[in-house]
């Protein structure tokens, strides 16, 4: 079995429901998942002037190989109404491959570990959330040691406090 990290995020549409829609639809095509951190909210990142993102991280356990992984994901995202027009732009759902157990996979459409995810403080916080002790393969520093070396400054917000304002 194989161990792995999805960043799943949304700014089109209804958002809480897309999630669920995208961890259902993972469940049944990639594997079983294992934990999940709470939702964050927070500004989009790259391009800037659009509707604020909410994103979750998943622990998938699959006997999917990264590029089957990669190709059920973007199934998923096409079903649920992802279109691919602008790098960063909005969307219905994005799933990102994170980490494939503590593989290093270097291919023109698939790179693991993500090669943004330790500049992202949406993907890190809640990675530390549920993994803070996880090692990145390459850095060779844990999901908390990235979080603070992070320097971005977007302001991530855990979605239920938002809920109670």
């Amino acid at each position: 079995m194989n161990l792995i990290y999805l960043l799943l995020g949304t700014n089109e549409g209804n958002r809480i429901d897309l999630l669920k829609k995208a961890r259902e639809q993972i469940n049944l095509k990639i594997g079983i998942t294992i934990k999940q951190s709470g939702i964050y909210e927070t500004a989009a990142w790259g391009l800037t002037n659009q509707a604020n993102y909410l994103n979750q991280i998943v622990l998938i356990k699959t006997t999917l190989e990264p590029l089957e992984i990669l190709k059920f994901s973007q199934a998923i995202e096409k079903q649920l109404g992802r279109q691919r027009i602008i790098k960063w732009g909005a969307r219905t759902i994005d799933i990102d491959l994170l980490y494939y157990n503590d593989a290093i996979i270097d291919l023109p459409n698939l790179q693991i570990p993500h090669p943004r995810l330790h500049e992202r403080a949406f993907t890190l916080i809640p990675m530390v959330e549920i993994e803070p002790d996880l090692i990145h393969p390459q850095l060779m520093l844990s999901q908390k040691e990235l979080f603070e070396r992070c320097t971005d400054n977007l302001k991530v917000s855990k979605f239920e406090d938002l809920l109670a304002i």
